[in-house]
């Protein structure tokens, strides 16, 4: 990854030199840092501080006017400066299943999706992208049909959150029965290719002043780049998820080209070195049930014997389709009994409900090019993955 790639350009909303600089999104440092080169005082820098990130974090307000106890020249000399402003949601799609996702513009060409699922149980998790696009060409999923733009910066990471929190309007943080609970990195991109923006972002997400979401709540899902995962338990504490979907190096190789060059060896040992790993704190594993491929009662097998010692779970996930892909889901009987075989080895093995397919929203149908499906070819897909 060049430098120029993973440039940070979260500071300026414009390559205007007279544009405001951007604060919502940044961390406590950063914002301290622009108000001391503003002009505020030490001896008042770090009350300063503490007041905007939580009107920003906590209330998530969108004026300067807002700021009650600001003085009000302060405030409008604030204003002429900075700028509270958010990204533009290009595009909202509301799944028949109350699935919501945002195709949000960060810069000129550079847009992500972002998808909030609720949960029956009134929480709700966020996935959220880590980069445009991505560079691992998994063969079943879309995104990996998409070239690398770029990373994300962390203010990106963290703007997805303030757009979906604008939108539930579950400002301010402290009110009861919030629906954004959860956030999980399992949206476009590898997170460990991004690994120190991705933990610089769940700094300003997890500050109790601020956004205040839990590091238990937040799960980091790798595809399995082995030299990042201890670092990332270490730096975020979050709750850590392997997209494996094969339990052989042969087959894992054939759909997951990462594989080569970390193997299933190397990666099953970081995950038994992840911090903090406990029967409290399992790691989940991904596995898209893919028709004839992966869904054989061999491959459970393979499954079982290569989580021996790792307190985990498996999530079962039924496969999305998109168009284009060569795959399909297999059977639901076919899930069904992958699982039983799964769950009386002792490992939980939940079949996700798939959500959000008819706005293209599930696992693996993110892609963030503006060209969109006609509404026939969604319906299309719908009526196919509702056969399987």
């Amino acid at each position: 990854m060049t430098s120029t790639l993973i440039a940070n350009t979260q500071t300026k909303i414009s390559s205007n030199e007279n544009a405001r600089i951007r604060l919502v999104g940044l961390g406590r440092e950063e914002i301290s840092n622009h108000l001391e080169n503003f002009g505020i005082e030490k001896p008042k820098l770090k009350m300063r501080t503490k007041q905007i990130f939580h009107w920003i974090y906590n209330h998530g307000v969108r004026d300067w006017a807002e700021m009650t106890n600001i003085a009000k020249k302060l405030r409008n000399d604030l204003e002429e400066k900075f700028s509270l402003e958010r990204p533009k949601i290009i595009e909202k799609q509301v799944s028949n299943d109350g699935t919501r996702k945002y195709l949000i513009q960060m810069s000129q060409g550079v847009e992500v999706e972002t998808v909030f699922i609720p949960d029956v149980s009134k929480t709700g998790a966020l996935c959220v992208s880590s980069q445009v696009g991505c560079t691992l060409t998994c063969k079943f999923c879309h995104t990996g049909t998409q070239k690398l733009v770029r990373n994300l910066t962390s203010q990106e990471i963290v703007l997805q959150v303030i757009a979906a929190r604008d939108d539930l309007n579950e400002w301010p943080t402290t009110q009861e029965n919030r629906k954004l609970t959860n956030v999980v990195f399992m949206g476009m991109g590898e997170p460990l290719y991004n690994s120190e923006q991705v933990g610089n972002s769940l700094d300003i997400i997890c500050d109790p002043e601020g956004i205040s979401i839990g590091r238990r709540r937040i799960t980091i899902s790798t595809s399995g780049i082995v030299p990042e995962i201890g670092p990332i338990g270490s730096r975020t504490s979050a709750m850590l998820a392997i997209s494996l979907h094969a339990a052989n190096d042969e087959l894992r190789e054939k759909i997951m080209p990462i594989n080569r060059k970390y193997p299933l060896k190397e990666l099953m040992q970081a995950c038994r070195d992840y911090p903090g790993l406990s029967n409290s704190k399992r790691i989940t594993f991904e596995y898209v049930m893919l028709k004839g491929v992966n869904d054989k009662p061999k491959h459970a097998k393979q499954l079982i014997n290569l989580l021996k010692g790792i307190p985990s779970k498996v999530n079962l996930i039924p496969f999305n389709p998109w168009p284009g892909s060569d795959f399909e889901c297999s059977d639901w009987a076919t899930i069904e009994s992958f699982a039983d075989i799964v769950n009386k080895a002792g490992y939980a093995s939940p079949i996700r409900t798939p959500r959000g397919r008819d706005i293209l929203a599930a696992c693996g149908q993110l892609k963030s090019e503006s060209e969109r499906l006609r509404a026939s070819e969604v319906r299309k897909l719908n009526k196919s993955s509702n056969n399987t």
